[in-house]
């Protein structure tokens, strides 16, 4: 099957498939004479389970952790576990964070009453203001922390 099969197939965009490739995540596929690449059942799999992992918001590098496991069926599933327990570690840290971010966000739509002026505005004053040391420290962290996973084609 050519790419566009591959991608209704698996419900995945062809510049998405396209990223997996140049990342690694699924095998290279043999060419036509033609030199079209021509996909197998194997692709589609290996897709559905990166697009699994993608709603599951396992990053690029978890799931090349995982599918070293799915390419090895004799290997330990500790591994799978350890990289499952590492990401529920992180999304309870992101939900500590987000539950933060929304107490801010509330907070400052405190300031507002939105009547008047923009000029009078208690939101817009408020963002004006620089923030406190404390609160630069606090805010530089991000909600998604050091979990970016750099797929910029992701569905």
């Amino acid at each position: 099957m050519k790419i566009g099969e591959l991608a209704e197939q698996s419900a995945t965009p062809v510049p998405t498939i396209r990223y997996y490739e140049g990342e690694g995540l699924i095998p290279e596929a043999p060419r036509s004479a033609s030199n079209y690449r021509i996909y197998e059942p194997v692709h589609v799999q290996r897709l559905c389970f990166i697009r699994r992992c993608r709603e599951l918001d396992l990053s690029l590098d978890e799931i090349r952790q995982l599918l070293l496991v799915v390419d090895d069926p004799q290997a330990e599933c500790a591994g799978v576990d350890s990289v499952v327990d590492a990401h529920i570690d992180h999304v309870t840290h992101r939900l500590v964070e987000l539950t933060r971010l929304e107490q801010d966000l509330r907070q400052l739509r405190a300031n507002c009453d939105a009547s008047g002026a923009t000029g009078d505005c208690g939101i817009l004053s408020e963002l004006d203001a620089p923030p406190l040391p404390a609160e630069r420290a606090k805010r530089s962290s991000g909600a998604s922390g050091p979990h970016i996973s750099g797929d910029l084609h992701r569905s």
